[in-house]
């Protein structure tokens, strides 16, 4: 078995260095025009689709060139989904790469210290906006399946590659992984482990944060600021408000024991991140006032069950409002003569919820082998930040896991890169993922 596993390997080997940069350098050139921010930019992302279908065709079965089986989905015009098979013999026994998408975050050249929008390469770094997210992750695996297709090894699993459309702005619907999985195209990667592969620096990624964003809108009465007495301060209301909405859900939604076993860097926490008012002098108390965050949840508790208590955190507050802490000799949130009380109201906007990645799964198993072989040593490790897309395939039944081979300093950040040694471990990694799973 091991003898199988080596030649396997020995089969696959390493990654072409100069092929990988030549694909990487065209769908670069191509990521002004997958720029995702609707309405002003929607990618075309058959712009990345031609390239990887241009390299993988003439191993196609499309082209009696091989035995790759390529499937070309695309549900809005030019903004397709690829879908690429490398059979297996034994029916059933599968593994799946999944999560390269082919639309990249905005960039503005003006703000970057090389040109976004074309590949350069500074000693190890390729630089280029989308080279860690996530066209990095869609020529790495092109590559493996383009080396599949050519030394056609004899395996027992079927191994699919899935890139995908539209992932960085949902605000389109029905483009991407979602319209996939809806019309059963990928049901049968529900039979063995599937690799999302579009996180960051060569380690598991095993639990993401749910994501709550919240508006509190707050309701006082505007007057002269000489006059305090007579005003009730939105500002002030809004700041003690919020300040008592945040102890609350910290008392309720504490650090939970899962976080610790899952690595994650934070709990769940609950801030403001933007605050407006109606512009006006500064002589004035405003009346109104608005304060915007979000709740980053982990996936231990329940996104409905937290909305709830907000909700009811602002009702108590509305309902006991002379309670609540004031500042200074005339600040209040009522006034009795006038008949008016200062109101705190809180909406939503679309909430999605976190995933915890099966522990006990081959699949991560493998993955850790892999890596701790690979990189040469394994620390898997979990962010509050969003993938709302896996939370989905979670739901859908699929055993998902995550990594990357990106740098997550430089994701979606200004002047971004990755680094070729990195690709090359990733591509070594995928290959044992392979065979190991291949021995079972």
């Amino acid at each position: 078995m091991a003898s199988s596993s080596k030649a396997l390997m020995e089969s696959l080997g390493s990654l072409g260095k100069d092929s990988y940069v030549s694909l990487l350098s065209k769908l670069i050139g191509e990521s002004k025009l997958v720029q995702n921010n609707p309405p002003e930019l929607i990618p075309q992302e058959d712009l990345i689709v031609n390239h990887v279908l241009d390299s993988l065709r003439p191993y196609s079965t499309e082209t009696g060139g091989g035995p790759l089986v390529i499937n070309h989905v695309a549900y809005h015009s030019g903004r397709g989904n690829l879908i690429v098979e490398y059979p297996g013999s034994v029916p059933g026994k599968i593994l799946s790469f999944v999560g390269m998408h082919m639309d990249v975050v905005t960039a503005n050249p003006d703000d970057w210290e090389f040109d976004p929008f074309s590949l350069s390469i500074d000693g190890d770094k390729l630089r280029g906006r989308g080279t860690t997210d996530c066209l990095g992750h869609v020529a790495l695996v092109t590559e493996l399946m383009k080396r599949l297709g050519q030394n056609k090894p004899a395996l027992k699993s079927t191994v699919v590659a899935v890139f995908i459309a539209s992932e960085e702005n949902s605000s389109i619907p029905g483009v991407g992984v979602d319209m996939l999985v809806k019309d059963k195209l990928l049901d049968k990667l529900k039979s063995g482990p599937l690799f999302w592969i579009d996180t960051a620096d060569k380690q598991p990624c095993v639990g993401t944060g749910g994501m709550i964003p919240w508006k509190l809108h707050v309701t006082g009465k505007l007057f002269h600021s000489g006059l305090a007495h007579k005003a009730i301060n939105a500002m002030e209301l809004a700041m003690e408000g919020l300040k008592e909405i945040q102890t609350r859900f910290y008392r309720d939604f504490p650090p939970h024991p899962q976080e610790k076993v899952y690595g994650f860097a934070t709990p769940s926490t609950m801030k403001p991140t933007q605050w407006c008012y109606p512009a006006g002098g500064i002589n004035q108390i405003p009346g109104e006032c608005t304060v915007s965050g979000d709740v980053r949840l982990t996936p231990f508790y329940d996104v409905k069950e937290v909305m709830t208590k907000l909700q009811e955190y602002v009702e108590d507050i509305n309902t006991n409002i002379e309670k609540l802490e004031t500042r200074g000799p005339v600040s209040k949130y009522v006034l009795p003569d006038e008949n008016l009380r200062g109101r705190l109201t809180l909406s939503f906007d679309e909430a999605s919820a976190g995933v915890a990645c099966n522990l006990d799964s081959p699949g991560f198993h493998v993955l850790c082998k892999a890596t701790e072989e690979v990189v040469g040593y394994v620390k898997p490790y979990s962010i509050t930040g969003t993938l709302p897309l896996i939370r989905d395939l979670k739901d859908e039944g699929f055993d998902v896991q995550t990594s990357g081979y990106g740098l997550m300093a430089t994701y979606h950040a200004k002047n971004e890169y990755c680094l070729l040694t990195d690709m090359c471990q990733g591509f070594d990694v995928f290959v044992r993922i392979i065979s190991q799973l291949d021995q079972d």
